[in-house]
């Protein structure tokens, strides 16, 4: 397995805290309005902090050069913000 330095850890953790808590705070205003547009924002957050949450778990459990994890980080990156994007123009 590659050695990840602890700057790289870090700057992770702190990705996956400030996306769940911007997904949070997106689905708590779609329950108190009732907004689709702000779903489709919160989908589209926990899509994009769930692809890296993925990545370091892929990255850590198969010994590939972390090819595989910057595919699935990306894959999940790109339908993430096709979601936010969505949401921008939603009713």
């Amino acid at each position: 397995m590659v050695h990840i330095p602890s700057t790289v850890v870090a700057l992770k953790t702190i990705t996956l805290v400030l996306g769940g808590l911007i997904t949070y705070f997106a689905f708590k205003a779609y329950r108190r309005t009732g907004a689709q547009a702000l779903r489709a924002l919160a989908l589209g957050f926990g899509t994009v902090t769930l692809g890296s949450l993925l990545a370091g778990v892929v990255d850590r459990l198969l010994d590939t050069a972390g090819t595989s994890a910057l595919v699935v980080e990306s894959a999940l990156t790109a339908v993430g913000f096709a979601i936010i994007l969505y949401s921008l123009y939603a009713e």
